[in-house]
């Protein structure tokens, strides 16, 4: 394995997201009407206000291993992580399987639309092909860039303790069977930002499944709005956090975002302007959500920001560093889900 760094870190490579660029251009003159609502709820009534600092392994990390693949959620949850974030896409045949992308092509060795693949043939692409270590998925490099490539394949042993499969795209089903016990955030996913028939589909074939399950650590989110209002209508028990003009509202007005909304998930910062800050913050605490930060690109991701986004008090980071998270808040003694801790934002 290549070696943790704790102390500095280089920018991570965000993956494309139509969620921060659409995010970006609508709430970038948002973020200075905020005001306040008329009403709070208290934390009993949000029980995901009590789970905090959470270290929320963003696609399990992507920075540190290959995206949204068993591997990766595994690994940060054996490190320490709090939940895992991930992505779904459907197949041909219908099956949710855990991939940020519409498109194979940037992180595997395959080529094409998830929609157009079945779920044999995605699940067989090495999901760790284009994997570099601190960069996330970054095609055309020396094949020596790739220390991960080709254990999917068998053409190389997978590291000690980790299985050939854990490198594939995995089914959503697999993994939340793998971490029954372990927080799950999931994105709806769509083919195109324009094709919202795609993202509602995805929503039903996810609220079959949850609705399935019966699990209340689960929170569901999606850039669309019209897809969690789907979900909501499908699977009401389900804890939100609302889509692009959901957010936009809240901002906006302080308009409050769709029932079951537990929390509000937002970016560090849009074009430069700050969102994550310690006011806004507060100000969701106080209506009764809680707050989980997001980087994709919109602010450097390195120990600094993670030490201002604690103070800030935040609930929960969206790590593509998940270990690095990880020794800081061991290294401050920051309190965490179920174990005691300092908390720098208790009055």
């Amino acid at each position: 394995m290549w070696s943790r760094k704790s102390r500095v870190l280089a920018f991570s490579v965000p993956r494309p997201s139509a969620r921060v660029a659409a995010v970006v251009a609508s709430l970038a003159v948002a973020v200075a009407g905020l005001v306040p609502t008329a009403s709070a709820s208290s934390a009993s009534d949000n029980p995901w206000l009590a789970r905090r600092v959470m270290n929320m392994a963003h696609a399990g990390g992507e920075s540190e291993a290959p995206a949204d693949t068993l591997y990766a959620f595994e690994r940060a949850v054996r490190l320490g992580a709090d939940m895992v974030e991930l992505d779904v896409q459907s197949t041909s045949d219908d099956r949710l399987v855990v991939m940020h992308n519409s498109s194979v092509d940037q992180t595997t060795n395959g080529t094409g639309l998830v929609r157009d693949m079945t779920f044999r043939q995605v699940h067989a692409l090495d999901a760790a092909y284009n994997f570099v270590p601190g960069r996330s998925a970054v095609p055309g490099l020396p094949p020596s860039s790739y220390p991960l490539r080709g254990v999917r394949t068998h053409q190389q042993q997978p590291p000690s303790g980790y299985r050939a499969s854990d490198f594939a795209i995995p089914s959503l089903n697999k993994v939340l069977a793998t971490f029954r016990h372990v927080p799950v955030n999931i994105e709806i996913k769509g083919t195109s930002d324009a094709d919202t028939a795609s993202f509602l589909h995805n929503a039903e074939l996810l609220a079959t499944i949850l609705n399935r399950i019966h699990r209340s650590d689960i929170i569901v989110t999606s850039f669309n709005d019209e897809a969690i209002a789907k979900f909501h209508e499908l699977a009401p028990a389900i804890g939100l956090a609302p889509g692009q003009q959901g957010l936009t509202n809240y901002f906006l007005s302080g308009t409050r975002p769709i029932d079951g909304t537990v929390a509000l998930q937002i970016p560090v910062n849009l074009n430069g302007m700050p969102v994550a800050t310690k006011e806004f913050i507060a100000k969701a605490h106080a209506d009764g959500y809680a707050v989980h930060v997001w980087f994709s690109g919109t602010a450097p991701e390195n120990e600094d920001a993670y030490n201002t986004l604690i103070n800030a008090c935040a609930d929960g980071i969206m790590a593509a560093w998940p270990q690095v998270l990880e020794n800081l808040l061991d290294q401050r003694g920051i309190v965490r889900p179920g174990r005691p801790g300092t908390d720098p934002c208790q009055n």
